[in-house]
């Protein structure tokens, strides 16, 4: 007589295994630069913090560290920024609607923002580095009555390549104190021509209040940093993110460390006290 064995519960699931993911929305945003909405193939929205990043593939092209950019309080829809710089981000760039694309995380340590209420909050970003803070953006907004003055000072190489155009009219209308730069511009631009940095001075922030979350190449938060530090505000009050080379977003690999931090586990979200050390030694 045959006995039958119970089904056991399968095992839970990795932090290496990927879950696939459908594109439902693929945008142009810049000649390079693309924004993806994604839905999970198993309905199961995908919780994170502002700051935190996934590990993206197509399949195939190979797998990347992409920071979310997409609302924390609306988890349902997974949303990327991407620069299609290389093989994997630009097969992820070109993936229409109705394909999909390998997830694994959340990974990593997000922006402070639950940690900084009744503080003024200045956002620097260069470039892309807009689209690891736009969830900030967003969580802040959502919860304006809880925070003093937000500024936002934001550059890019030239007006067609600053990220979210519409966004950044209606932020300004939702609370937001939005400054532009871009490094050259036609005689259309009526905005400010220089780097993010000289942005700080007409910021007028008070050292007291502020907190500072940066994010974009590292030799422009450097300048910021050093700008925010010149006008009073305390490194431990400063936060940026850093971007290596991440291959297994959990600390495994050790691909992305930084002196005795391994970004993907630690980061990519970092008091600037606590890795100004690590960033002034060239050879790491």
């Amino acid at each position: 007589m045959t006995t039958l064995t119970p089904p056991t519960a399968a095992a839970p699931r990795g932090p290496m295994v990927p879950d696939p993911y459908a594109v439902v929305s693929r945008r142009q945003d810049t000649p390079d630069t693309w924004t993806l909405e994604l839905e999970a193939r198993s309905g199961d929205p995908l919780l994170f913090t502002p700051g935190q990043f996934t590990m993206l593939a197509a399949r195939g092209c190979g797998e990347v560290p992409i920071s979310i950019s997409g609302d924390p309080d609306r988890p349902e829809r997974l949303v990327h920024t991407v620069r299609a710089v290389g093989l994997a981000t630009q097969a992820i760039c070109a993936t229409v609607p109705g394909s999909a694309l390998n997830v694994r995380g959340p990974f990593g340590v997000g922006w402070p923002v639950a940690d900084v209420e009744g503080a003024d909050v200045l956002i620097a970003a260069g470039g892309i580095g807009l689209a690891p803070l736009r969830p900030a953006v967003l969580w802040l907004l959502s919860r304006r009555e809880r925070y003093g003055r937000l500024v936002l000072l934001y550059g890019g190489r030239e007006p067609a390549q600053l990220l979210y155009p519409d966004e950044l009219r209606s932020w300004e209308h939702r609370g937001l104190e939005v400054h532009l730069t871009v490094d050259s511009a036609g005689p259309e631009w009526l905005g400010h021509v220089g780097v993010v940095t000289r942005l700080v001075r007409r910021a007028e922030v008070d050292p007291e209040r502020t907190v500072a979350m940066c994010c974009g190449p590292e030799v422009m938060m450097r300048f910021t940093v050093a700008a925010l530090a010149h006008a009073g505000v305390p490194p431990q009050r400063i936060h940026a993110s850093l971007e290596r080379n991440m291959q297994c977003g959990i600390g495994h690999c050790g691909h992305c460390q930084l002196g005795p931090t391994l970004i993907c586990r630690d980061g990519p979200v970092y008091p600037w006290s606590e890795i100004e050390r690590w960033l002034s030694i060239r050879e790491l």
